[in-house]
């Protein structure tokens, strides 16, 4: 008989607790500014991100206030936004990223007192968007989180974080293939609650979590936990590479097909 591991207990949300909306807008022809009040109207974020947001996002402060951030892509007509109701101490920093073939990426990375928050739109280079997490994560503190359109299949395999985002699909690729490509890794942070919302005017569905500090310790039991995951995944994939030279016909421990 196998005994199963309780699942952890969630501690529930104190006043630190952050709630952040990311949510790719499908550049000029998804959600716009009207969508974006309705949203903040409905879900009462603390911090809601952008991606593919066109300049004409901007007039989201003048509708409902707050404090809002772009950072433009090079040479694209969308970028990266952030905003807030209350202000920040300083404006969020621009991270340059490994460029792809196509298109120079960029990150926004917000410096929110108690953690630190990144908004990505990765690129779809399956090795390439895990190299720009690599990126990313050189430029957060201890307690972080990184959010935003991945466009990443499979695990992100970022070593100290975790993914507690949404695991329902938020995208659909040609409306068939569904997706999980809008992610929430965390380190040093406890994710009291998460949701995908409807997809509205995007082609992406927008997520929800709410975010507050892990205990103290925390943060580096799960970075070196984290690394020591990654640790095994190599292992496990190198055991597996060499089984597949050892069981081939011809290779060492296998005597050759006579010619």
């Amino acid at each position: 008989m196998l005994l199963r591991r309780p699942p952890p207990i969630t501690p529930e949300p104190g006043p630190n607790a952050k709630k952040i909306v990311s949510w790719n807008l499908l550049r000029r022809t998804g959600a716009a500014v009207d969508c974006l009040v309705t949203l903040i109207e409905q879900e009462r974020p603390d911090l809601l991100l952008m991606q593919e947001a066109t300049k004409e996002i901007a007039a989201l402060k003048d509708r409902v206030g707050g404090v809002y951030a772009w950072a433009q892509l090079p040479g694209r007509i969308h970028g990266l936004a952030m905003w807030s109701p209350i202000p920040w101490a300083k404006p969020p920093e621009i991270v340059t990223l490994p460029p792809g073939v196509l298109i120079d990426r960029v990150c926004q990375v917000l410096d929110w007192g108690e953690f630190g928050v990144a908004n990505v739109h990765l690129s779809h280079g399956q090795v390439l968007n895990r190299r720009q997490l690599r990126r990313i994560e050189s430029h957060l503190p201890v307690r972080a989180a990184v959010l935003g359109d991945y466009n990443i299949v499979g695990p992100a395999l970022l070593p100290g974080f975790r993914d507690v985002g949404p695991r329902r699909p938020t995208h659909a690729m040609v409306d068939v293939l569904p997706l999980r490509l809008d992610r929430c890794l965390v380190r040093g942070l406890v994710c009291h609650e998460r949701m995908v919302l409807p997809r509205g005017l995007s082609d992406h569905h927008p997520i929800v979590v709410r975010l507050s500090p892990a205990p103290e310790g925390a943060a580096s039991v799960g970075r070196l936990r984290g690394m020591a995951e990654a640790v095994g995944r190599l292992r496990r994939a190198n055991v597996r590479g060499a089984r597949a030279r050892r069981d081939r016909p011809g290779s060492d421990g296998f005597a050759a097909s006579p010619r």
